[in-house]
């Protein structure tokens, strides 16, 4: 699949640009420095969905023809948002909370094209945790696949044995919800749908 315009991934994160590679979209990658405070008594779909509103404006700004797409995730656990933890200790304390629960991943798609902000969506996954010892969690925590990730954890590695099911996208947790951003590229006319 070929984008009708360029695009552009304003986004660090190497699994969204993997993720759009693996349906065949080539992006030009430009990380923009949002910074992801949230507000008080913020909801967590209206947080991922404002950060990656402001991440694409600040893109736009030196993207302004083409196609832009910024992207957000979140980990909430009821009304508590878990980011990329700080630390080590910080990612225990997560995946203690996260044990033998269900929490939602919700990722916010934004898209821009020539200069406007044309759409966001917000897709949400239900992800169940199986219980995990206090070794598991430290043995899981010692190999740093978790430091960059919402939660702590990556589903698309080790911790993916962590998980009992999942209620939504897959590709979601891990970052891009492909089905949704596909739509959203191809009703903007930015691609074809995937042949």
């Amino acid at each position: 699949m070929t984008p009708r315009l360029p695009l552009v991934l304003a986004s660090a994160s190497p699994r969204r640009r993997e993720l759009l590679a693996q349906v065949g979209l080539e992006c030009v990658v430009r990380p923009t420095d949002v910074p992801e405070v949230e507000r008080p008594d913020e909801p967590a779909t209206a947080y991922v969905a404002r950060v990656a509103c402001e991440k694409l404006v600040a893109a736009l700004a030196e993207c302004p023809s083409g196609a832009v797409l910024a992207a957000d995730t979140v980990v909430a656990l009821g009304d508590a948002l878990l980011q990329k933890p700080a630390d080590d200790a910080e990612s225990l304390a997560m995946l203690a909370r996260l044990a033998g629960r269900a929490h939602e991943v919700h990722t916010a798609v934004a898209l821009g094209v020539d200069g406007r902000v044309r759409e966001v969506v917000v897709v949400t996954t239900r992800v169940h945790f199986r219980a995990l010892s206090e070794v598991t969690r430290a043995r899981y925590v010692a190999l740093g696949e978790g430091r960059d990730k919402a939660g702590g954890y990556g589903i698309q590695g080790v911790a993916g044995a962590f998980v009992e099911r999942i209620e939504g996208s897959y590709s979601n947790v891990v970052g891009l919800p492909l089905a949704q951003t596909v739509e959203l590229l191809a009703r903007h006319g930015v691609v074809d749908d995937v042949p």
